[in-house]
């Protein structure tokens, strides 16, 4: 049965030759039971070690974590009811599909009847049938993952763990498991866990994105809403392909209006929009969809470096007048090539205004509105998230 995770100010350090390493730093997080969450951010992050943590691999060096009602801090993996695939594909060659799929019930005491049974379900759900009575050396890398997800599924796990399973399969069969796995997730009863360096995995496949940052919480919330509504320069610049453009801007302020600026062009917003910690500059965000060439209410000029076709669009890589790089996505094309210079526009209901230290103090319809935004909270964020 689904179960619930918390994880309450989890901390894991590590000792090697007498210096400490801080992989996870007060993690607090809410997995509602029966969805599926996934960790995200660069190397390094702390994504897989929290992982770990959750399959009992490893134990936290402070904090607690619980599944539903039950404190499963110091229990050993076996105690957990969580089943764990990892990166590498670790199947045995020497055994068939059924055997390797098999081969932890065996271990556990389970009757065969019970146990082929287990099996045929779980291979009849990853579509594997026909592919029982093979060796791994027989398999694709797409049959392989399926397989090592097949000997997780037969343990009825109440969680499910998943390590970067598809880092190491072309970027074809990763679009065709991704759907498979939705599937899979609508079919079981089971809350599952996905580590992720991409976050196109991230995105399509979640109903939270949890991306993390040097060990701690940068956001977590539903996908649409990191793309929407990020916390930060941070996230603003991770979620969403190509990059969150963030150019710099001067702020002058008058008794009912401030003025955010730069060379080119300037946004009007009423004087109480920007909190008062903002002095003289800012940050703003306008994601490469968002720009227009030749259109929107605020305009500046972009020289052309490259221009990327992407069939229906095409990505222009350019750089402002100050050398800011800028991606602008877009199917108006003509006439754009490198060297040329193109104005580009954008509306204010689709910029971020950061602080200067990068937080999000305003969104586009803040700007046109003039409602300050209250500072990111994360107990707010992850509350959204199980809505």
């Amino acid at each position: 049965m689904a179960t619930p995770i918390h994880l309450e100010d989890v901390r894991k350090e590590f000792s090697t030759l007498g210096e400490t390493h801080l992989a996870v730093d007060d993690l607090s997080l809410d997995v509602p039971a029966g969805s599926f969450a996934t960790l995200v951010g660069p190397s390094g992050c702390g994504k897989t070690t929290t992982l770990r943590m959750l399959a009992g691999l490893e134990i936290p060096t402070a904090g607690r974590i619980r599944f539903g009602e039950t404190d499963v801090t110091d229990l050993p993996p076996q105690e957990r009811n969580a089943a764990m695939v990892f990166q590498s594909i670790a199947l045995y060659p020497h055994m068939t599909v059924r055997d390797n799929i098999g081969y932890g019930l065996k271990v556990q005491g389970v009757p065969e009847s019970e146990r082929n049974e287990r099996i045929d379900d779980a291979a009849g759900t990853l579509q594997i049938t026909d592919q029982l009575a093979k060796m791994p050396g027989e398999l694709s890398g797409g049959q392989q993952q399926r397989v090592a997800l097949g000997s997780a599924l037969v343990q009825d796990p109440d969680i499910l763990l998943l390590d970067e399973p598809m880092s190491d399969l072309d970027a074809q069969l990763k679009a065709e498991l991704r759907v498979e796995i939705q599937h899979l997730h609508a079919e079981l009863d089971t809350t599952v866990v996905y580590v992720t360096h991409d976050q196109t995995e991230a995105m399509t496949m979640s109903d939270q994105v949890v991306l993390l940052r040097e060990g701690r919480l940068a956001q977590a919330d539903p996908p649409q809403t990191l793309f929407d509504r990020p916390a930060s320069e941070y996230v603003a610049r991770f979620i969403g392909t190509p990059s969150t453009n963030v150019l710099s801007c001067a702020v002058e302020r008058g008794e009912t209006e401030a003025t955010i600026a730069t060379g080119e062009f300037e946004l009007s917003v009423p004087a109480d929009a920007l909190p008062s910690s903002i002095d003289e500059s800012v940050r703003l965000g306008i994601r490469p969809q968002y720009l227009h060439p030749g259109g929107g209410e605020h305009r500046f000029e972009v020289t052309v470096e490259v221009v990327e076709p992407l069939g229906t669009e095409s990505v222009i890589h350019g750089r402002t007048g100050d050398g800011t790089r800028v991606d602008v996505v877009t199917s108006e094309t003509a006439g754009v090539a490198p060297n040329e210079t193109v104005t580009v526009g954008f509306d204010r209901e689709h910029a971020f205004v950061f602080d200067r230290e990068g937080e999000t103090v305003l969104f586009g319809a803040e700007l046109a509105t003039g409602d300050a935004r209250e500072p990111y909270d994360r107990t707010e964020s992850q509350s959204r998230s199980t809505l």
